[in-house]
């Protein structure tokens, strides 16, 4: 059975060699828009599971890995920056406080239909930063495709105080813990 990673991220493949497992990567084509109304958690489950639908449509005897993921900061979805300026501004938002970060994580059998989908919390406190701080970071790492404008497996870690979850692979994108337990269920072995 082949396994298929519906994401084109680099982190998220790099995160998934971790398992040694020889996987395709393919690119899901959905629509991201957040529904009225719908929580952040809600949001990741079900982008999780149309990325891995989206995918699976492609193969008939395949294991599709669908994975969402979004950063809050005060009630308030952080995305993507795209560009220095917004990176500031998030940068400046979150100093001092805490962003919880929410993935969504789907695992689609193709052939027996069966669906397994979680999601994983993260929280990332931030040390009070400076603008020199923010600057030179941005500078270093120009994270401006990342939630939340940090890469927490790079330079990023500096500008925490401290993280909080079970899976410190969330925070990057593809829950490996979860998914590990995931993949054994559909007779994966990892180990």
């Amino acid at each position: 059975m082949q396994i298929i990673l519906g994401s084109t991220s680099p982190y998220r493949k790099e995160l998934l060699q971790r398992f040694d497992l020889a996987f395709e990567s393919a690119a899901p084509d959905i629509d991201e828009s957040r529904l009225a109304g719908e929580t952040p958690q809600a949001l990741v489950a079900r982008l999780a599971e149309q990325k891995a639908r989206a995918v699976a449509e492609s193969y008939t005897d395949a294991l599709v890995i669908g994975s969402d993921q979004v950063a809050v900061l005060n009630n308030e979805v952080l995305g993507k920056p795209g560009n220095h300026e917004k990176a500031v501004v998030q940068l400046e938002k979150a100093s001092g406080e805490t962003v919880a970060f929410y993935t969504g994580l789907c695992l689609y059998n193709t052939s027996s239909k069966n669906l397994q989908v979680d999601v994983i919390p993260f929280n990332v406190i931030f040390r009070k930063l400076t603008r020199d701080q923010i600057e030179n970071y941005l500078k270093a790492e120009q994270p401006y495709d990342c939630a939340g404008s940090f890469k927490s497996e790079g330079l990023g870690v500096a500008l925490f105080e401290r993280m909080e979850g079970e899976d410190p692979s969330a925070l990057i994108g593809l829950p490996l813990i979860r998914l590990c337990r995931m993949l054994e269920q559909e007779g994966v072995k990892i180990i």
